[in-house]
């Protein structure tokens, strides 16, 4: 069985996927990290940002594996590395390379072939597997999703406005529901899962129970 999380910046799809697959004993895959892989071995290999055939082909030739919560490229363990600001920069052209897409979207519907896996981004129900039994669009009001945001910042030591981080949300929202490829928006089927008012548990939860209504099962 398939899960997919879509759903904007801040609502929590990768701590919510990550916590469901857990429970349920499944596979969990962090297509953003895939991404951040390819940007952190174009950087490291020199590869040019602006070059989508290059981006691509380097694509094609990696070996992207997930162990436990390491990311791994090419049998190195990157993920520390795939975090700093330099690749995060990178990683918005390379997510943006329609060629570098598609080679992303062949392998993850490879490390889905076979197996129930619970996976999270902007595209994955509407794109990457549009016949997942469930998908779910996880969204919060955007001033939630800021103030979530922003609790995450201070509790850092980062001194940030929460109208600032505001602004900076919603220029990313509309920038990724206006991408050329992979935009974000939610599957004509998905199931609106909204957070306002919710924690952490009861977002798993209720994200539980949908799998069980479709039929889904924890592994023993």
């Amino acid at each position: 069985m398939i899960v997919t999380l879509d759903g904007p910046a801040g609502a929590g799809k990768s701590t919510a996927a990550k916590a469901l697959a857990r429970q349920l004993g499944w596979r969990y895959l962090d297509t953003g990290a895939m991404y951040r892989g390819v940007a952190w071995a174009a950087l490291t290999r020199n590869v040019c940002l602006e070059e989508d055939s290059e981006l691509a082909n380097l694509a094609s030739r990696l070996e992207l594996r997930f162990d436990a919560d390491r990311v791994l490229v090419d049998g190195t363990d990157v993920t520390a590395e795939i975090r700093t600001q330099e690749v995060t920069a990178a990683t918005r052209r390379v997510a943006d390379a329609a060629a570098v897409r598609e080679v992303m979207v062949h392998q993850q519907r490879r490390i889905a072939d076979g197996c129930d896996i619970v996976t999270e981004g902007r595209d994955q129900g509407t794109v990457v597997f549009p016949q997942a039994e469930l998908k779910v669009f996880l969204t919060a009001s955007p001033r939630e999703r800021a103030r979530r945001r922003h609790l995450e910042r201070t509790a850092c030591g980062d001194v940030v406005s929460l109208e600032a981080i505001l602004a900076t949300q919603q220029a990313r929202d509309d920038a990724d529901a206006t991408r050329p490829v992979g935009a974000m928006r939610a599957a004509d089927d998905a199931v609106l899962v909204e957070t306002d008012g919710m924690d952490h548990q009861q977002v798993v939860d209720a994200l539980v129970q949908l799998v069980v209504s479709r039929g889904g099962k924890a592994c023993p």
